[in-house]
């Protein structure tokens, strides 16, 4: 009985569809593969190499020089510099107000409670394109102190990347940690209540606590997106040498030649970060992908 039982369940495992879904899952993980693969080994190759035999060919010299040569020539320390620069404290602003904006939101009934949190998710669907040009206005009318901006105005200056992916960034947080918040029980702040525990210190020692899972899964996810942004750091830093080290693959290309080799150990640096921060945190992306859905 027991061998015809699991004789039965590998049959039920091997149907056609199941075999379907196999055979489109591994075409699916070929074709994401290729590109990266092919990426890996350019970057270790010789470009005379490449001109020689071609891009698809077995490669016979593997190097270092590509990477040494992006190194320097991408000026990767720097823009590492700059990234960290913009992506930390605008990760921290935003969870924090976020933070703020979802106990509101989730602990507390008041007339407005749908409409602030519709206003936030709302914003987050805006196409970032549309607000270029007020938003390029709006900044070069800001003025600055020259220790914080190099050309005296928000536009041009770090805290304008930084705000601008704040203002982005926090309705999709604010969602995520609203619904997340919703699922604990209202007796906890009752309690902090009656025993004299006013708003701020419900919110600071009792509710983000029981939160850190979600801000743990959302702070994985919102650093890879505000991590490979390049489309704010071009619009809003005119200047090269201040700009995240997305930027920094644009700068290798020349007018007239390019090296693909050297670009490519140029992307192997810029996704390296990523990378680290996925593996040590790799849970808590995965938990980022479905937090929040159980209760909206």
């Amino acid at each position: 009985m027991t061998a015809r039982a699991t004789a039965g369940a590998r049959r039920h495992r091997l149907r056609p569809a199941r075999i379907l879904l196999y055979v489109m899952v591994t075409l699916l993980a070929f074709a994401w593969l290729v590109p990266i693969v092919g990426a890996i080994i350019a970057s270790f190759r010789p470009y005379a190499e490449t001109i020689r035999a071609g891009a698809f060919s077995w490669p016979h010299t593997l190097t270092l020089d590509n990477y040494r040569n992006a190194w320097s020539q991408g000026d990767i320390p720097h823009k590492y510099l700059n990234t960290a620069v913009i992506l930390f404290p605008a990760l921290v602003f935003t969870l924090f107000f976020s933070s703020m904006v979802a106990f509101v939101t989730s602990r507390y009934s008041w007339r407005f409670n749908v409409l602030l949190l519709s206003l936030f998710t709302a914003g987050n669907l805006l196409p970032q394109q549309i607000i270029i040009q007020p938003l390029f206005q709006f900044y070069n009318r800001v003025p600055l102190p020259e220790f914080l901006s190099n050309s005296g105005k928000l536009n041009g200056s770090v805290w304008g990347l930084i705000l601008i992916h704040v203002a982005f960034q926090s309705g999709f947080c604010t969602f995520v940690l609203s619904n997340y918040m919703k699922l604990l029980p209202k007796s906890l702040n009752d309690a902090a209540r009656i025993d004299g525990a006013g708003v701020w210190k419900q919110y600071w020692q009792i509710i983000l606590p029981l939160t850190l899972p979600a801000l743990a899964a959302l702070a994985t996810l919102e650093f890879t997106w505000i991590y490979n942004d390049f489309f704010w750091a071009v619009v809003l830093e005119q200047q090269g040498a201040d700009r995240p080290i997305t930027s920094s693959l644009a700068n290798l290309g020349g007018q007239f030649f390019t090296d693909d080799n050297l670009i490519a150990a140029a992307s192997m640096f810029v996704a390296l970060p990523t990378l680290i921060v996925y593996l040590a945190l790799q849970r808590y992306f995965i938990a980022g992908l479905t937090i929040g859905a159980e209760k909206g």
